[in-house]
């Protein structure tokens, strides 16, 4: 047992331990001190993941390799801006209680156990101290009926799409006798030897994880809990739990089944199809910018899956490089959300952008560019991410996806460029309060990624491509 392998995992645990024994402490005002160590412990994580050595441990349940460390580090960026983000407006809404930072802790190791597996059961138990972490904190602020609401309704949809993998799961372990994915890839090196109910299996665990990314059809819960969690939750859902289930996603149907990609790549072509037409046409009514913000998630999952369904390396790269891309870019317009305060009360509708170029023009000039970039117009950071998958599904003969995903990319362009239209053009309706430090930093370190990334892609891409070939052997 190499423990060194999971020695990322073991310190954000460890940490978690120890900030929760302080948080309990009777004093005043715990929260910003564990939000500030919770974030030191992200940051730690992310330097001893990138120097983990490669190999499996634990029994061949963990896996260390450049995939899992590419995806570790964009889900610990994501988790310290997710924390980060919530530390001013907690404080504001009376929210700012020390377990928050501590549940975003659990939650994130949650998701380094889950890119890390190599075990259909340690895969289970990354997604389930993920899902037990996100089923709290929509209901953190619990004297909102609104939050209340959404966490009740991700906890009922999230335990059927837990009983859904579990089922496929067991489906799996039945017709391959093993939940090891490197057992289950040697046991269908031969596609042929794929039964009806192995197959039924695979399509279980790719519902259960579509859920996970809020694919269509497994998108019911998005819009409600978006909009009914605590904006700061909202962000961090909408960052660091999308890129790790996604790269999930890759892990399994790239790894041990990655022999029956002629099986299971017609159900994500069809996903990925639904995604995007929804996510382009569903938000154009949105009048509330959070839903409109879910809509548009839904959307560029359909996108990034564009990659996974290619089932090639260009389309692995490219999936990676658009996640890596979509978490920065929906971390700085999350930003702006979370800066969306008037008179001490947060604001949420499109209308209260209404005039911000006159009153706030630095944080209009960010919100334009991540919108223009999330429309895909060149040369901003979304463009290229679309360009990589797209091209992916043109050399693998799917030309029906990237004609469809170019149209999605059209229809979707209207709502993005109505928040710029409202903020340039229309009449202010009275200034936002001013912005706390912490959001004006992530808005401006993703502001300049988004802006600058066509200068200088190549470390990412690079680094993409490394994980690709340690995933795909």
């Amino acid at each position: 047992m190499n423990w060194t392998l999971a020695l990322p995992e073991i310190v954000l645990a460890v940490s978690g331990l120890a900030i929760l024994g302080i948080g309990v402490l009777p004093k005043r005002n715990t929260h910003f001190p564990c939000a500030i160590a919770v974030i030191g412990a992200f940051v730690l994580a992310a330097a001893l993941a990138l120097g983990t050595p490669e190999g499996t441990g634990f029994g061949g349940q963990v896996v260390s390799d450049a995939f899992s460390r590419f995806a570790k580090v964009l889900i610990l960026v994501g988790a310290a801006a997710g924390v980060a983000l919530a530390i001013d407006f907690n404080a504001r809404e009376g929210l700012d209680r020390f377990e928050y930072p501590v549940l975003l802790l659990f939650a994130t190791l949650g998701m380094m156990v889950m890119v890390s597996a190599n075990d259909l059961m340690s895969l289970y138990m990354g997604l389930e101290l993920l899902s037990l972490s996100l089923y709290v904190v929509a209901a953190f602020n619990r004297d909102n009926e609104r939050s209340a609401e959404a966490g009740l309704k991700y906890f009922v949809l999230g335990a059927l799409a837990s009983g859904l993998l579990l089922y496929g799961a067991s489906l799996v372990y039945g017709f391959t006798g093993t939940t090891n994915f490197d057992r289950i890839a040697e046991a269908l090196s031969d596609p042929s030897k794929a039964t009806p109910g192995l197959v039924i299996g695979l399509v279980f665990v790719i519902a259960g994880l579509a859920f996970k990314v809020s694919a269509v059809p497994f998108h019911m819960w998005t819009p409600d809990v978006y909009e009914g969690a605590p904006t700061p939750v909202t962000a961090f859902f909408a960052a660091a739990p999308k890129v790790a289930a996604i790269c999930l996603f890759a892990r399994v149907l790239g790894g041990p089944f990655g022999g029956l990609a002629g099986q299971w790549q017609q159900v994500i072509v069809l996903v990925s199809l639904l995604s995007m037409l929804l996510g382009a046409f569903a938000a154009i009514g949105q009048s509330n910018i959070k839903r409109l913000m879910a809509y548009s998630s839904i959307g560029h999952v359909g996108f990034a899956l564009v990659g996974l369904a290619s089932a090639s390396e260009a389309g692995m790269r490219g999936l990676l490089v658009y996640m890596a891309i979509y978490l920065l870019m929906n971390l700085g317009a999350f930003a702006v959300l979370v800066a969306m305060r008037r008179q001490g009360r947060a604001v949420e509708q499109v209308t209260d952008l209404a005039g911000l170029a006159r009153t706030d023009l630095g944080m209009a000039v960010w919100m334009a560019i991540f919108m223009f970039s999330m429309a895909g117009i060149p040369p901003l950071a979304g463009f290229f991410g679309k360009m990589f998958v797209f091209k992916a599904a043109v050399d693998a003969g799917l030309w029906t996806l990237a004609i469809v995903g170019v149209l999605a990319s059209v229809v979707s362009a209207f709502y993005y460029l109505r928040i710029v239209k409202v903020m340039f053009f229309d009449e202010a309706v009275g200034a936002l309060d001013p912005r706390p430090a912490g959001v004006s930093f992530v808005m401006a370190a993703s502001g300049l990624f988004t802006a600058l990334f066509f200068l200088y892609p190549a470390p990412l891409v690079a680094a993409a491509q490394a994980a690709v070939a340690a995933l795909l052997g």
